[in-house]
């Protein structure tokens, strides 16, 4: 098992999980380009290997981690439709939004299959994602009421804590 404190040992964007991932954002309109290896990627707020937004487009390498693919179809998903029109490169938002565009990541990555919510909180973690309780986990399930109530209350979750399948209204 790779030591998943490490932040290189994250899960990354492979052909396998680019494939599941565009069947898994379809329903929002997010389609999935590929950026080839060592080049930047368009989009990137904070460059590297993390994912880029450009409109509709998720720019993803290789060795793009899935926590930063989640976290900017969260984005796109969780932010106004004016915003979205006029996406390039910062998803922007406030503090509620940014809450609900990480625990929408983690509902996301249980459809994802090898990865599953534990996984994905593991490399948010190792990633450096910061909660006020230490762990993505410990925010999640003790601290995260606010983030659901906000994903919620924009038709983005249901009842059950699950997605609708529907971008913010």
């Amino acid at each position: 098992m790779p030591d998943v404190s490490d932040p290189q040992n994250v899960v990354n964007c492979t052909a396998f999980y680019q494939q599941h991932l565009q069947k898994l954002l379809q329903p929002y309109g997010i389609e999935i380009k590929q950026v080839a290896e060592h080049e930047a990627i368009p989009g990137s707020f904070f460059g590297e290997r993390e994912a880029g937004l450009l409109g509709n487009q998720l720019l993803l390498r290789l060795d793009t981690p899935v926590h930063s693919a989640l976290h900017e179809a969260g984005h796109y998903i969780c932010m106004d439709g004016q915003r979205r029109l006029n996406l390039d490169t910062d998803a922007a938002g406030d503090y509620d939004e940014e809450n609900g565009v990480c625990y929408m990541q983690i509902l996301l990555s249980d459809f994802l299959p090898k990865l599953g919510r534990d996984r994905m909180m593991l490399d948010m973690d190792s990633w450096g994602y910061s909660f006020r309780l230490g762990s993505a986990k410990a925010w999640f399930e003790q601290d995260a009421e606010d983030a659901r109530e906000w994903l919620f209350s924009h038709h983005i979750i249901d009842v059950n804590n699950k997605p609708t399948w529907q971008l913010r209204r």
